[in-house]
């Protein structure tokens, strides 16, 4: 089961191959958000509080492109080698 915090690799799609932790976790969609992974340009109009411009962030990706990383089991495989 993904959860918040956890780390992931992603196993299909642009970002394929890579890792990161599990930011944001939408049940009702079966999404996920993680941190770097599947980065999207928003763009903001300037109001007088805020500046405007184009800013990227990161975007929801479906749990099944996702397969959850086992911290232990790499931690022992390093010490082995």
């Amino acid at each position: 089961m993904i959860k918040k915090g956890l780390k992931v690799r992603v196993i299909a799609g642009r970002d394929k191959k890579k890792e990161g932790e599990v930011i944001e976790i939408d049940r009702v969609n079966n999404r996920a958000k993680v941190k770097e992974i599947n980065m999207v340009k928003k763009h903001v109009k300037t109001t007088k509080e805020k500046k405007g411009g184009i800013f990227p962030k990161e975007s929801f990706i479906h749990i099944s492109n996702l397969k959850l990383i086992d911290e232990k089991a790499a931690k022992k495989k390093e010490v082995k080698k």
